[in-house]
């Protein structure tokens, strides 16, 4: 091999390394919804309260499960946290009119064959009654 072609695959491996190190990381939802959320109205994304336990002071109906995963990209990007994908629940529940996620919980930090690392959330969206 050349001097030069192996300069050009240096260069290209470093470009790509660095545009990689610039990205957010990449993320993955899924929604389940029950009948009861058809037809609901989007909810504002900061109005939905994330729950790790459930509602017993007030009436709900299950809107339907949501679940998602933030992965980290790259050695360079931060480590995914909870609030990362409590958002992405947050953001979905939305969808379905929700006005909380409860029965939250987490999944292990961990690597995979695509990413550095990621976490994962699921939970139930609900709509409280007489709102």
């Amino acid at each position: 091999m050349s001097f030069t072609r192996v300069l050009r695959a240096v260069l290209a491996i470093g470009t790509a390394g660095l545009l990689g190190a610039c990205a957010d990381g990449w993320a993955t939802t899924q929604v389940t919804p029950t009948a009861a959320a058809a037809g609901r109205a989007r909810t504002p994304v900061d109005k939905i309260q994330i729950i790790e336990g459930d509602v017993t002071d007030r009436s709900y109906k299950s809107l339907g499960d949501v679940s998602a995963t933030v992965n980290k990209t790259t050695l360079f990007n931060a480590d995914p946290t909870r609030e990362m994908v409590n958002n992405r629940l947050k953001a979905e529940a939305a969808k379905l009119g929700a006005d909380a996620v409860i029965q939250v919980r987490y999944g292990t930090v961990g690597m995979g064959l695509v990413s550095w690392g990621s976490l994962d959330g699921k939970g139930r969206a609900i709509a409280y009654d007489n709102q």
